[in-house]
């Protein structure tokens, strides 16, 4: 979205004038203190008890980012697992990224001493001490880690993509069930205050009718060494895991270290990138089951060498490195009129990132914009008889109208130095992360089993089936390039019913 830094501050403004003062006292407050804010915004206390003790099964990227975002005050972390040396190093020193400081920094060095490591997840699970654990590890090994720990009497948050096709999602929430455990998945913007707030401004009909959603990812890797999918295998390390790899779901060092590249380990840019755009919009539009999928997929820019453009290069992978897909979703008279239709389109692509990542949500009466997932801007559409809209426009919420709050607009005006304030605060805000992880701490020891609605876990295995039903579904719908119409025994967790093997998808 293209827009002036005076257009972006009011945008911002708009948004915190939309959302109402409790909310916007709320989120300027925690953010400015840089905290996650989850026990009081969500309606969950402090913790009751001694904090769960939790091992981390994979110590990566992702591992890491969650290790540096843990609350201590809930989670007690007693071992972690990983097959990479390097990556159990990196566990307790980090390696740079301020996302990933390591638990030294974070803890203390005394944390050293204290923590176990174990050189797989076997061992972990094997720890009797050991209540729950987080599983961050490449995502072919997502189910079935998550079912042995279920079968081992330990609850479990699990990293998004929930698993590596829709029959592994069944079968770890039959192995939940199953075992009586709490089975969470991390698609962090359910805990997330900005999305929570911005969900607030669609929920009241402030933008309108929304009939498109524009979300996409976009990156550019095509300078050299720019691919941050691509790792470097030290060859030490090759040799200390070779044989050992394939009992634990690995042909070998490269689909280990590199699996988001092979079909066999990854689900590629729908599952890595676009499940969190997917379930961003979904949540938007409450939640509710899309009709259809299309779209298309391909390896525009990896490829054989010396085919192709001139910067076009030479890589072994197999997942698309571009993908374009429109969603169809049921608007709110769907039921009654099939044309009451919602569009949502999502691309990711590896050659550019002028507008990196985000969603848009167009509305007959307005426009919200996130970014980054640390802002988000709102613009009111210009009247055709008073006009009053557009970038420039600050903008009030009139309330008391028949058909509930409305927006307004004032003149033109700049920025004010509370939005300033504002936009410099948002640098700090909270990912989910803490609170998704939080949440699960206080549902394992009050023993909370309720759907979401009643205070359970946001994400729960039902819930985060559906995400990854709309992922896969999308790939699915490249591969074969057809429209695929959505199946509401897909959704079901007890119907043994897939889209992998509908032959309505794969005739």
């Amino acid at each position: 979205m293209y827009l002036t830094p005076e257009q972006k501050a009011i945008g911002q403004e708009n948004f915190y004038t939309a959302v109402g003062s409790t909310r916007r006292d709320f989120l300027v407050g925690a953010v400015a203190a840089g905290s996650a804010a989850g026990a009081t915004y969500f309606g969950y206390s402090e913790l009751s008890g001694d904090p769960v003790k939790t091992g981390f099964i994979g110590t990566g990227d992702e591992g890491s980012v969650l290790l540096t975002q843990h609350p201590p005050e809930y989670m007690d972390i007693v071992a972690i697992a990983d097959l990479r040396a390097l990556n159990r190093k990196r566990a307790f020193d980090g390696d740079g990224n301020e996302h990933r400081v390591g638990l030294v920094k974070k803890l203390g060095p005394e944390c050293k001493e204290r923590i176990k490591v174990y050189n797989n997840h076997k061992e972990l699970l094997a720890d009797p001490e050991i209540e729950a654990v987080v599983i961050a590890v490449p995502l072919n090994q997502h189910a079935p880690i998550a079912i042995e720990a279920l079968n081992a009497g330990k609850h479990v948050l699990c990293e998004k993509l929930m698993a590596h096709d829709i029959t592994q999602c069944k079968e770890m929430i039959k192995a939940a069930k199953d075992n009586n455990k709490l089975l969470a998945v991390g698609h962090q913007r359910h805990y997330s205050v900005l999305y929570d707030n911005a969900n607030h401004i669609v929920q009241q009909g402030l933008l309108g009718e929304i009939k498109f959603i524009r979300a996409q990812w976009h990156r550019n890797n095509s300078f050299p060494g720019r691919d941050s999918w691509r790792k470097k295998i030290h060859p030490t390390e090759a040799a200390e895991l070779e044989g050992n790899l394939k009992e634990f779901g690995y042909d070998d060092i490269d689909h280990l270290v590199n699996w988001r590249l092979f079909n066999s380990t990854g689900g590629g840019l729908m599952a890595e990138l676009g499940s969190h755009q997917l379930d961003a919009c979904s949540i938007f539009l409450g939640k509710v089951r899309p009709i259809a999928v299309q779209g298309y997929g391909g390896r525009n820019f990896y490829g054989v060498k010396g085919v192709g453009s001139k910067d076009k290069q030479a890589d072994d992978r197999e997942i698309d490195d571009h993908v374009y897909v429109t969603f169809e979703f049921p608007g709110p008279n769907y039921e009654e009129d099939n044309n009451d239709i919602v569009i949502v389109t999502y691309s990711s692509i590896n050659t550019n990132r002028f507008e990196p990542y985000g969603e848009s949500v167009f509305g007959s009466r307005g426009t919200m914009y996130l970014n980054l997932e640390q802002e988000a801007l709102l613009f009111k559409e210009a009247s055709p008889t008073t006009g009053g809209g557009g970038p420039e426009q600050r903008l009030y919420v009139l309330n008391g109208n028949a058909a509930g709050p409305v927006l307004d607009a004032s003149e033109s005006l700049a920025p004010s130095a509370s939005a300033s304030i504002a936009n410099a605060s948002m640098e700090k805000i909270s990912r989910g992360y803490t609170e998704e992880m939080q949440h699960f701490c206080y549902c394992i020891r009050n023993n909370i089993f309720a759907p979401p609605k009643e205070g359970g876990l946001k994400c729960n295995g039902t819930v985060a089936m559906a995400d990854a039903i709309m992922a896969l579904t999308a790939n699915l719908a490249m591969k074969y390039k057809k429209r695929i119409v959505f199946k509401d025994e897909w959704f079901d967790p007890e119907n043994p019913a897939v889209p992998e093997t509908d032959p309505d998808v794969v005739g």
